[in-house]
């Protein structure tokens, strides 16, 4: 893999990472606040932004997978295969939740997976 790819997936596992921390780890006090939320309605939403969290650490050990796995073959269908995912869990929350997602998940996802294949 390129050194920009490698670098585009490194910071969008890294992403996830913090997503993960902010919706199952820290959500009712760091999370509520990145996510705009009042306390009530953060409250309500606890348990599925929590489940919503272990999905993204699902996506960033998938590229984890992607950078650091011994065989060359298995870490480029790891990358493509968690790219892949970043990239339509992006377009699903863009389309369901916040446009601003599409900038923040899709296209990190979509310009990673080109670098990638354009090696």
């Amino acid at each position: 893999m390129s050194t920009l790819a490698t670098a585009l997936v490194a910071l969008i596992m890294l992403l996830h990472v913090y997503i993960f921390v902010l919706e199952a780890l820290v959500f009712e006090t760091r999370g509520r606040k990145v996510f705009g939320l009042k306390k009530e309605e953060a409250a309500v939403l606890k348990a599925a932004m929590s489940n919503q969290g272990c999905y993204n650490l699902f996506l960033a050990a998938a590229l984890a997978l992607g950078l650091f796995h011994p065989e060359a073959a298995i870490r480029h269908a790891f990358t493509l295969y968690g790219l892949g995912c970043v990239a339509v869990a992006g377009l699903w929350g863009g389309v369901t939740v916040k446009r601003s997602i599409l900038w923040i998940q899709t296209a990190p996802a979509i310009l990673a997976l080109v670098a990638t294949m354009t090696q």
